[in-house]
């Protein structure tokens, strides 16, 4: 049975905030003075971060919430806010009695978007529910819908993803080359996730590779230097030709190339000879 909270006149009691991003980093809050570690997790003192009112219902409508506080903590840098990092991030906010430790999670979400003002940041959240506004039907298409090496592909991501080492990069041109086994082609519209340096953790997709290296899809640090570790994972055009010549998984290909589009309908036959 979960515990009535603020049934007392006086409890010792605080909100929590804990964030779980897309590059493994975790991270928690909590409005109480000091910090708190549970859940394997340190909250760290943030009297200045608010979590708004929480609207929960049984419809499908997604439920609010929103949490406000300054950027105090290193953790939370605008730097970090503008770059993504906390993009899609997962949201777990609830309370805790710091005295017994006994706690619940009142909200599940995502962060949807993130605005920065006058040294002060606005988290609007997303709950679980949004995603039953999700059209899960397939669409046709003349290329393959599966995610490569994902659900539907079926491939292995281990036989595509290789250990790498930054040789150059090239701030104008917003490119590196690397030190890999692969070549440079099969890794276009690939992605590398960076292990060490000032990108550590980011994860970037590569839209093509040509003579001056891969070309990424977000600005790189000037900060770089060579010998940076990367995780590169090969990339796939989702044709079918390339599904079945350079894969061999023809059989699991996600796509209808030979179905008619519907501009056929509109087509005239071809006069008589």
């Amino acid at each position: 049975m979960s515990r009535v909270w603020f049934s007392q006149k006086l409890e010792a009691t605080a909100a929590f905030w804990r964030v779980l991003r897309r590059d493994g980093v975790t991270l928690g809050f909590t409005t109480h003075d000091h910090d708190l570690w549970f859940d394997g997790v340190l909250h760290s003192a943030s009297p200045g971060m608010v979590p708004s009112s929480i609207r929960r219902s049984a419809r499908f409508e997604p439920d609010s919430a929103e949490v406000e506080g300054a950027l105090s903590h290193d953790s939370i840098a605008a730097a970090d806010l503008s770059g993504g990092r906390f993009d899609g991030a997962r949201v777990l906010i609830g309370l805790v009695d710091w005295e017994s430790g006994t706690r619940e999670v009142l909200y599940r979400g995502a962060i949807g978007s993130v605005m920065e003002e006058s040294g002060k940041f606005t988290a609007e959240l997303q709950s679980r529910k949004a995603e039953l506004q999700l059209d899960p039907i397939p669409r046709t298409s003349p290329a393959c819908r599966a995610q490569f090496c994902g659900p539907g592909c079926t491939l292995a991501a281990v036989r595509f993803t290789h250990e790498a080492v930054l040789s150059t990069f090239d701030l104008v041109a917003n490119s590196v080359t690397l030190t890999t086994t692969p070549a440079p082609a099969n890794l276009a519209l690939g992605s590398l996730r960076w292990l060490d340096g000032p990108h550590a953790g980011r994860t970037m997709a590569i839209l093509a590779a040509n003579t001056s290296g891969l070309i990424l899809d977000e600005p790189l640090s000037p900060a770089l230097t060579p010998g940076l570790r990367a995780l590169v994972r090969e990339g796939c055009d989702h044709r079918l030709d390339t599904c079945s010549t350079r894969f061999a998984n023809a059989v699991n290909f996600q796509g209808e190339p030979f179905l008619p589009g519907n501009d056929q309908i509109y087509r005239y036959p071809p006069p008589p000879q």
